[in-house]
């Protein structure tokens, strides 16, 4: 009872003490009623191991950071309607306290849309079990799901906002908006939406990029903008100076790096580029969020992929980031640091030391099961459907029927479609691969089959479209199945879930050795746990657990070869390791290297869109347009003279605005309502010079959505140069805009163009 006077005196000193404010003031944000810049750094709190949380923390405050700002992802909270979980590393509420521990505030982006790379772009794939369902629009299902998720998030986040007595200085409005639809009243909604959920005492934003703020912009919330690592500061700013003069200017993502696909190069962006934009920013006075300082891991399912090209996101996150996957400090880091140490009051505090790493010597899988030989109770289907229609989110999904006929030789079997990854086995035996990356989604027979052949379908979900309207992306097989005319039926469903408790109940026997899809099991001991990176260079495909925690996907194309194992999730002693390998390994063994693999692609892989010696013939082709565009960055938009129709597209460059590589970094044909056409079914059939040596700048980048990157031809390659697209359907157009680099004097802007638009294929 003595010590309850004490406790009262130190309540009443707590709630007396005053409350920060933070403000949209003319020109500058207002911390207290000062100027204050924002130096904000992206971390995402699913992407970390919570027991590391703090260490990331630290991290990022000895980097120079005075912020934090973070993604919310709607589908790690709500992965079952109505079943939320906000505990463990799902705790967004600790983590923002930790934040505040350590004198940082905190931005936060809710969505409910957030891109990230992350699955579906956040939001839950339950929502594609309503089949007329319409992401990102003001359909009423969608807004009442949105609204009761961000109620329950208004309960754990709301109060630690900064006049609250917390950390949290913004809350982002949906995300990159203006990118995906012009719809104002949308916006609006979830501006709202987001009020209800209890954020009044806090400005409220909307990001997009400089070409694609004003198609959405709220009178009544602040504008900021995205772009990357060597991008034209003054470009960025110029049109949102013009249209808000007395506004604070902030870059809400600054993207230090990019990010991994699966078969793609590994992905780096210079570090000398990345701090002179910063400079550039903080010596002009302009805020900006590090996207990413540190990326961590999307493990499990977790990572998204884009289209059009369909490619799916690796496990890894590191985006050639500041600090690396695990942890630690990079030459990008030391040089930022060193920036920022300028615009520092006081020293900056040393890094903290990164977890300990560990090797672990290799290890035998010594357990194995074959995936056929331990399915669950089948779902009978007379029709296909898609993997939600199954109540399934993520994982594999098996398809099982019986031919209805024999089948001949050479006769095609068609899937429509196959999302993501598909093998095909007849009576067990492997028939055929399919790859939605390369839009393989049919093959001809390689024997004859008898009536009443077993005909199964194992297919793979990949990662749900993150990014534009693909966004609908159902899993599985998503319509039919055909041989020959023939639509085949009578099928039997078996789910394949990727979580821990379904891969554990496995029987896995001793000694077994099973050909094509299994599940390995084995174990190893150790003295004392550590970070390590667990080699998968002898394995095919599939997914990995260690004692019970999902790293995440692996693929032998790479350029990922190891997956991250933190060395919180392992323990003194023995060590129990799941594989599922949906091909096979070459040898069912495994061990853990000090150093991650991140950058060694395998395989027949073919980087550019041009076969050896194949060259376009362009003779006897008359052009549908032909036109000098002007010098300098932005939108240029090109008329033909008439109306055009046709499926197969070539622009051809005779000349650039200035001596060196061509490049486009989008393109979009225009319908006769002069509205862009779809581009989720263009493919690019020929490029006669991609550079892959130093970037990822082959020609599927003028369609893939992203304005920061694109299609550039070799150093030594003249011009003219050409590219050829599929745009998958006749199409017929009135012009074409087209978007040159965005760094400062649009390096590689086409001059002369040349515009073809044909029903038949061009020669090549």
């Amino acid at each position: 009872m003595r010590l309850l006077p004490t406790l009262l005196c130190a309540a009443a000193l707590t709630l007396s003490a005053p409350a920060e404010t933070f403000s949209v003031g003319k020109g500058a944000f207002l911390l207290n009623g000062e100027p204050f810049i924002v130096k904000a750094a992206e971390v995402h709190y699913p992407r970390i191991p919570e027991p590391y949380w703090e260490h990331r923390i630290r991290m990022c405050k000895a980097l120079g950071m005075n912020t934090l700002c973070l993604y919310v992802f709607w589908n790690f909270h709500e992965r079952e309607p109505g079943v939320f979980d906000f505990s463990g590393n799902a705790d967004v509420a600790k983590f923002c306290r930790l934040a505040q521990k350590h004198g940082l505030y905190v931005i936060v982006r809710p969505g409910p849309y957030v891109c990230a790379e992350w699955e579906m772009g956040g939001l839950p794939w339950w929502l594609l079990q309503k089949e007329d369902i319409r992401l990102r629009t003001n359909d009423p299902h969608y807004l009442a799901c949105v609204g009761r998720f961000l109620k329950r998030l208004g309960q754990e986040l709301a109060p630690l906002q900064l006049a609250r007595g917390g950390n949290i200085i913004m809350v982002q409005v949906e995300n990159e908006y203006g990118a995906y639809a012009t719809d104002k009243t949308h916006v609006a909604n979830i501006r709202d939406l987001v009020r209800a959920a209890g954020f009044t005492d806090v400005p409220l934003f909307q990001c997009d990029w400089s070409s694609t703020f004003q198609r959405n912009g709220l009178d009544d919330l602040l504008w900021t903008i995205n772009f990357g690592t060597g991008a034209d500061i003054e470009a960025q700013f110029r049109p949102l100076k013009a249209a808000r003069p007395d506004s604070p200017l902030m870059c809400s993502e600054f993207w230090s790096g990019w990010f991994d696909h699966w078969g793609r190069r590994h992905e780096t962006r210079d570090a000398d580029a990345m701090v002179r934009g910063i400079r550039d920013m903080l010596d002009r006075g302009i805020s900006f969020s590090l996207y990413m300082t540190h990326g961590g891991t999307t493990f499990g399912w977790w990572g998204g992929a884009n289209n059009p090209a369909y490619s799916a996101m690796c496990s890894s996150y590191d985006y050639d980031a500041p600090i690396s996957e695990a942890g630690h400090v990079t030459p990008k880091f030391h040089k930022l640091r060193a920036l920022l140490q300028q615009h520092a009051t006081a020293p900056l505090p040393e890094p903290p030391a990164p977890p300990p790493v560990i090797t672990v010597p290799p290890f035998a899988l010594d357990r194995a099961v074959s995936l056929f030989d331990t399915l669950p109770a089948p779902k009978p289907t007379e029709t296909i459907r898609p993997m939600e229609a199954f109540n399934q989110g993520w994982g594999t999904i098996l398809y099982a029927t019986q031919l209805p006929r024999a089948a001949k030789k050479g006769e095609t079997l068609a899937i429509d479609e196959v999302h993501d990854w598909a093998q095909v086995f007849a009576d067990g035996k492997l028939l055929a691969r399919l790859d939605r990356r390369k839009k393989e989604f049919a093959f001809a027979l390689p024997a004859d089959l008898p009536a009443g052949t077993k005909l199964d379908i194992l297919v793979e979900a990949m990662g749900r479209v993150n990014f534009g309207s693909s966004i609908h992306d159902r899993k599985g097989i998503t319509k039919q199945v055909r041989l020959g005319d023939d639509v085949l039926t009578s099928w039997q469903v078996f789910n394949l879930p990727p979580e821990h408790a379904f891969a554990a109940a496995k029987a896995a026997k001793p000694g077994a050795h099973p050909s094509g899809p299994a599940y390995w099991v084995g174990a190893f001991d150790l003295a004392a746990a550590g970070d390590t990176f667990l080699d998968l260079r002898d394995w095919g495909k599939g997914m990995v657990w260690v004692n019970g925690h999902p790293l995440g996907r692996f693929w032998e194309i790479g350029p990922q070869q190891t997956l991250y194992l933190p060395g919180c999730w392992l323990r003194e002693g023995r060590n129990e390791v799941i594989v599922l390998d949906l091909k096979g390994p070459r040898s069912p063994t495994l061990q853990g290297l000090g150093q991650p693999i991140l950058d060694q692609l395998r395989g027949n892989l073919s980087d550019t869109h041009r076969k050896p010696g194949q060259a376009l013939d362009l003779s006897g082709e008359r052009p549908i347009a032909e036109a000098d565009l002007r010098a300098g960055g932005g939108w240029q938009t090109l008329t033909f003279p008439t109306p055009a129709s046709g499926r197969y597209l070539c622009l051809e460059i005779r000349a650039t605005q200035a001596p060196g590589p061509a490049a486009i970094a989008e393109l979009d044909l225009l319908d006769p309502d002069g509205k862009p056409l779809p581009r989720e079914d263009w493919r690019a059939l020929y490029a006669d010079s991609e550079e892959t040596r130093s970037a990822n700048a082959t020609a599927d980048k003028v369609y893939d959505l992203q304005e920061s990157t694109f299609w550039q031809t070799t150093p030594e390659a003249k011009p003219p140069h050409a590219l050829v697209i599929d745009l998958g359907a006749e199409r017929r157009a009135t012009g074409l805009c087209l978007l040159p680099r965005a760094e400062k004097g649009a390096p590689g802007q086409p001059k002369t163009l040349r515009v073809y638009l044909k029903d038949s294929p061009f020669r090549l």
